[in-house]
């Protein structure tokens, strides 16, 4: 009698790696430039879009080896979706394929943000200034709507949602770089003595073809990155330093989605005279109107800044100094990561940190994207029908920039 077939065993479950590299960076790097340029919606639908291609379609790894990547990335500092996407590209085809992976997904919209940046600039009259004051009302409602989906995901009880009023006050009241890194790791202490409550949400096993020495250099590369370029800045003057420094120091600090990157890259664009509030508020709304990761207004910034380099360089520049951190944090997190994450402590760090960052992205909200934007009862009319087309009817992004930017024009051109 013959034995009834069995189901073939998962990688994990024949003591494989599912993530050894299969396949080719070419064949990664035209899969993610299709998603790159497809994938509207922000860091959460991209998610979506990496489980239907790389799970259920290609099954370059199986459900359980992507949630525990997602919850690492969701985890870490940084752009999670190009993080889960440059993990995927690792397992798949290695080094090169992490890369092909993050310039396929990156690419597409970096490059029409760069466009942007030269046509505003080239462009002028009452119509373009009624374009960006609408698209600057898109950021009051977009950004709405992430402090609203957040605050109702990571602030569930009183201790997180006190943590993060915390730390909107503190942010409120002193406004500088300190103050919001002091916000977070306030948050981290919080969470700590505060959150520690729940048990730790642990399934499943992940590995990755990253080996410990070289997490442990990227980590230590991410940290000398962090503390010497403000040194190097002040020893040299070089306003490419500064520049870079100021990228960085943006990308390394983001906790929590795309968004909170806007109240960091203000901070260090905006008060120095680098960038105006109106381009930048304006680069901030056209950036919604793209695919891919939010993190590519780092793109337009870098080609509009008014230090040296601007334009194409800039652009580059940008988009490496926003980029790097998070990636070297991946790299340097994979190897320890499945034993880290089985820790309650880590875990509730976490929830307070998540939370404080809930406080940073009010604070922004209302200072400097409500205060420089919201004039009249026109403008306030325009951002409520944003908030509530995005949050209650789930229009898509791309759809509410159209809108907000056609409202701005004929708020321009009737005086209102």
């Amino acid at each position: 009698m013959s034995a009834e077939p069995q189901p073939p065993l998962s990688a994990a479950d024949a003591g494989v790696s599912p993530s050894l590299p299969a396949g080719s960076a070419a064949e990664v790097l035209l899969v993610f430039l299709r998603l790159g340029l497809s994938s509207f919606g922000g860091p959460i639908a991209h998610i979506g879009y990496f489980r239907d291609e790389f799970v259920v379609r290609r099954r370059w790894l199986d459900e359980q080896a992507f949630v525990d990547l997602v919850a690492l990335c969701q985890f870490l500092p940084g752009p999670a979706s190009s993080q889960v996407g440059f993990s995927i590209g690792l397992m798949h085809a290695g080094y090169w394929g992490a890369l092909a992976a993050w310039i396929g997904f990156t690419l597409p919209s970096a490059v029409a943000l760069v466009i942007f940046a030269y046509g505003v600039g080239a462009l002028t009259g009452l119509a373009v200034t009624g374009l960006l004051h609408g698209l600057k009302l898109v950021a009051v409602a977009i950004v709405a709507q992430a402090v609203w989906g957040m605050a109702r995901t990571l602030c569930p009880d009183r201790q997180r949602a006190s943590i993060a009023a915390l730390a909107a006050l503190i942010i409120l009241l002193s406004g500088s770089a300190a103050a919001q890194i002091g916000s977070i790791v306030l948050g981290a202490l919080a969470g700590l003595w505060l959150c520690g409550g729940e048990p730790p949400a642990v399934t499943g096993h992940m590995t990755m073809p990253v080996s410990r020495a070289v997490g442990v250099v990227a980590l230590a590369l991410y940290g000398v990155l962090l503390v010497g370029l403000p040194i190097l800045q002040n020893l040299s003057g070089s306003p490419a330093v500064a520049l870079f420094d100021g990228f960085y120091r943006s990308g390394a600090l983001v906790f929590g989605g795309g968004h909170v990157v806007l109240p960091l890259l203000r901070e260090a664009f905006v008060p120095p005279g680098w960038v105006t509030d109106d381009a930048f508020l304006a680069g901030y709304g056209a950036a919604q109107a793209v695919p891919g990761p939010l993190f590519t207004f780092a793109a337009y910034l870098g080609a509009v800044v008014k230090i040296s380099p601007h334009g194409i360089p800039g652009a580059v520049l940008g988009l490496f100094g926003i980029f790097i951190p998070g990636i070297l944090v991946l790299l340097g997190t994979l190897p320890f990561w499945d034993d880290f994450r089985k820790r309650a402590g880590a875990q509730a760090v976490m929830r307070g940190v998540n939370a404080a960052v809930v406080g940073l992205l009010g604070a922004a909200l209302y200072n400097p994207v409500w205060t420089s934007t919201v004039k009249t009862s026109a403008d306030f009319a325009v951002a409520l029908a944003g908030f509530v087309l995005l949050a209650a009817w789930r229009a898509p992004p791309l759809i509410v920039v159209v809108l907000g930017a056609c409202a701005g024009v004929a708020l321009a051109l009737t005086g209102w």
